[in-house]
């Protein structure tokens, strides 16, 4: 089974990821992962920190003369910016896990919260999924995103003014961005269990994400306001092609289960919270009002957030593939696709 943890703090010595149930003879570098890890960093409106960490993988377990070899593959993320770390706060952040977090761990100083529920944490998933993103592209499954939306407006020409304006204000932004899955067969996930349909387990791994507060695939919410006649997918067969879809409304699964069209999956993420005009608060120890605590942060982190996006979309696909065509080699797992492939075919 495919599963990963990561560990570490925003400003504390590193970022780990620990990503189990890779197959052997993958063949993999850190370069693989530093590409992913360099992408999650750009973006207009991403803050000063993007500039300081330039993040570097260190593969110190699970790889050896350039390939898997079947055991836990270990990845290391040092920070550079660690300054931070031993400074407490109490002034609460609305918009922050600050104040559940320091209730439900019995915290008097914020930084503890704020140290690991920072999004920095994400570039480790961004790590896990790097690796996973090298593995489908061995079966020519391909994971991209793009920008839909910055502040409501659709204009990439929009954009950086909307950005720039709020950054002069101490505000932030918000936006959607979109997951385009390409290459996935059909047959990835199950109706059998409710954990085992791939739409539910690409949304929750989505919606944990840092800021997203809503996922569709497909069509999503626009699906509430057409006629079932209007939107479900009609079904044709061709000889060369096989079975296929002319629409794609379902956003590639259906019965939560991939149908062998393009994965498309639609995010919101809020605007970031943590302003450099703060909000009013309250401090955790005295409980007086105060303006709540600036940290450093980004004015806007969509483009990065569909980095993200596609970490964790890499997941749940190499989960579900392995699941499916699983072995303890890479050579396995391609004659399992392989066999399913012919059988698929002559249906």
């Amino acid at each position: 089974m495919l599963r990963y943890i990561t560990a570490g703090e925003s400003h504390g010595q590193a970022l780990v990821a620990i990503l189990e149930g890779c197959p052997a003879n993958l063949p993999l570098s850190a370069d693989d992962i530093d590409r992913d890890l360099a992408r999650r960093q750009e973006g207009y409106g991403r803050g000063p920190r993007m500039q300081i960490e330039k993040d570097k993988a260190e593969i110190i377990s699970g790889l050896r003369l350039g390939k898997t070899i079947g055991s836990p593959i270990a990845i290391l993320l040092a920070n550079k910016s660690k300054e931070l770390f031993d400074k407490p706060f109490t002034q609460l952040r609305p918009g922050h896990a600050d104040l559940a977090g320091a209730l439900k761990y019995d915290q008097k100083d914020v930084r503890n919260i704020l140290e690991r529920a920072s999004a920095r944490e994400t570039a480790g998933r961004v790590a896990a999924g790097a690796v996973c993103r090298r593995l489908l592209q061995e079966f020519n499954i391909n994971v991209s995103s793009r920008t839909v939306s910055i502040g409501g407006a659709a204009s990439e020409k929009e954009w950086k003014t909307l950005i720039d304006q709020a950054r002069e204000k101490g505000d932030s932004l918000g936006g959607i961005f979109e997951l385009m899955i390409t290459g996935a067969p059909v047959g990835l996930g199950s109706y059998v269990q409710w954990d085992e349909r791939l739409d539910g387990n690409l949304a929750r791994a989505v919606m944990a994400i840092p800021g997203v507060k809503g996922v569709e695939i497909g069509l999503g919410f626009a699906l509430a306001d057409q006629l079932g006649s209007k939107v479900h997918d009609e079904i044709f067969y061709d000889k060369k092609r096989g079975f296929y879809h002319k629409t794609n409304n379902a956003g590639g699964i259906e019965g939560g289960i991939s149908n062998g069209e393009s994965i498309v999956i639609r995010a919101v993420m809020k605007p970031i919270s943590t302003l450099r005009t703060p909000l009013q608060s309250v401090d955790l120890g005295t409980k007086a009002p105060v303006s709540a605590h600036v940290e450093r942060s980004d004015v806007c982190a969509i483009e990065a957030a569909g980095i993200v996006g596609e970490a964790v979309a890499a997941f749940e696909i190499a989960r579900a593939w392995l699941e499916k065509f699983g072995g303890d080699s890479l050579e396995e797992v391609r004659d399992n696709f392989s066999a399913y492939q012919k059988r698929v075919s002559v249906l």
